[in-house]
């Protein structure tokens, strides 16, 4: 499989992967691993902890060498992933289930169960990789 190739569930496609590696967080917890080092994904990450007040969320810096990576750590600093209710997502798909895990964002999350909703969030975060770098440079250069 590509870096960039995505793998979401979406509605009865089963384009997910299973979970390789055990998860440190509960059972039906929600997961997120983000790159520590990315100043632009340290102040998301940093907001949703704000958001996630009940600690649904067990958030893992992919760029520490004691993080549990459950596949490449080179893809998990590509894309966006977490792992909902075993079923480990990237992208779009990764986003919903963090959105779902708030309960101030839980429309969001629902709405990305649509197929068409999904498919639209994944062009768009697609587009937002492109830009990422540059926007990553313009953070770290304040």
């Amino acid at each position: 499989m590509s870096i960039g190739a995505p793998y979401m569930p979406v509605m009865n496609t089963d384009v997910a992967r299973p979970a390789e590696a055990p998860s440190p967080a509960p059972a039906q917890g929600v997961t997120v691993w983000f790159d520590g080092a990315c100043p632009l994904c340290l102040r998301e990450i940093a907001l949703m902890r704000r958001l996630d007040r009940r600690g649904a969320i067990n958030f893992v810096d992919v760029s520490s060498p004691d993080a549990l990576c459950p596949i490449d750590q080179r893809e998990l600093l590509a894309r966006f992933h977490a792992r909902e209710n075993g079923v480990l997502l990237s992208g779009a798909a990764a986003f919903a289930a963090m959105w779902r895990a708030i309960p101030v964002l839980k429309p969001l999350g629902w709405a990305a169960r649509n197929r068409v909703v999904l498919k639209g969030l994944e062009w768009l975060y697609l587009r937002f990789l492109v830009l990422r770098p540059r926007l990553q440079q313009m953070l770290a250069n304040k």
